[in-house]
């Protein structure tokens, strides 16, 4: 009785997260309160479904993009135990539909754990992190590049002494929660610091480029993918100005706390702010960010709630 109260439960937890994650789609796309529905789809119906090459490319940015996502999956967690290209399939969109309600996609870390025996369970969400942490640092990298020619070439003026202010108020947090976590516990969330480096040291360099090399070509895709909307949307700006945007308003909205599925919206207001400097109509890069929301996480979402309902304990790692 007891197991079938359990397996009761839990069916209830994957439905709830399945029709969570369909409900909040559908609300983003047919009832927003930034753009109606209807605008939406005219605005499509205009640029993107008048061709049927054209969303056959967008969707086949989103393949790729995924296919890369799936791939550095796959390969970190080789380091761990091999796993074929369908199992990193399945657990990267059923971790990316179970993440869809956390901030900064945190249930992420949880929900590719739950694929793993309890003994390998922190080993599988650092390495999760070390895939995070390292597109994270190419959309720094990039961003930052693309922010300085932003700077250079555009007429932006920033408050300088709020900007100093700021900042040093954030390094002094930075510093501050550092050394209280390095000084004082040595331990972040039950994880020892010196065993998280001898961890990471331990994995091949062969599994660390590849991850490196996987971050890349999926930040190149996505840009890209936007950069093509732009051409479709009939908006005119050479492409190095274009990258630079697109960069800048990837790094910028990166630096934004926010729920999976506000992912958009966080895009769609810096990249308002920062496509306003080649006056971009609001509403297109509203249709922009949101198309760019629906093909790489609405999509993918909900095809990983067939994997969020068909997960069984029995299959663990």
């Amino acid at each position: 009785m007891r197991y079938k109260t359990k397996q009761f439960f839990f069916f209830l937890i994957k439905l709830a997260i399945v029709v969570g994650a369909f409900y909040f789609i559908y609300n983003k796309t047919v009832h927003n309160e930034h753009i109606s529905g209807q605008n939406f789809i005219a605005q499509l119906e205009d640029s993107v479904f008048s061709q049927y090459k054209t969303l056959f490319f967008l969707l086949c940015f989103t393949l790729v993009n995924w296919l890369f996502e799936i791939l550095k999956w796959q390969i970190l967690i080789s380091s761990l135990r091999k796993i074929s290209l369908y199992e990193a399939f399945q657990q990267s969109l059923g971790s990316l539909t179970a993440s869809l309600f956390t901030p900064n996609r945190i249930g992420e870390y949880g929900a590719k754990a739950m694929y793993y025996k309890k003994g390998n369970r922190r080993k599988v969400m650092l390495l999760n992190l070390m895939g995070n942490m390292t597109q994270m640092t190419i959309t720094v990298l990039l961003g930052g590049l693309g922010l300085l020619y932003f700077i250079l070439n555009f007429d932006v003026n920033f408050e300088i002494f709020r900007f100093r202010k700021t900042a040093y108020i954030f390094a002094l947090v930075l510093v501050t929660v550092l050394a209280g976590s390095i000084g004082g516990y040595k331990k972040i969330r039950g994880f020892y610091i010196d065993k998280i480096i001898d961890f990471i040291k331990k994995i091949p360099l062969r599994i660390h480029s590849l991850n490196g090399i996987f971050s890349v070509l999926r930040y190149l895709v996505f840009s890209h993918q936007f950069y093509f909307l732009l051409l479709i949307f009939d908006i005119e700006v050479n492409y190095f100005a274009a990258m630079s945007l697109i960069t800048t308003m990837y790094l910028l909205a990166s630096l934004v706390p926010s729920l999976a599925f506000l992912d958009w919206l966080i895009k769609g207001s810096v990249a308002i702010w920062v496509f306003g400097f080649i006056q971009v109509n609001e509403l297109v890069i509203f249709t922009i960010t949101l198309l760019m929301w629906v093909l790489n996480f609405g999509l993918p979402a909900i095809i990983g709630s067939y994997f969020v309902l068909n997960f069984n304990f029995s299959n663990q790692k």
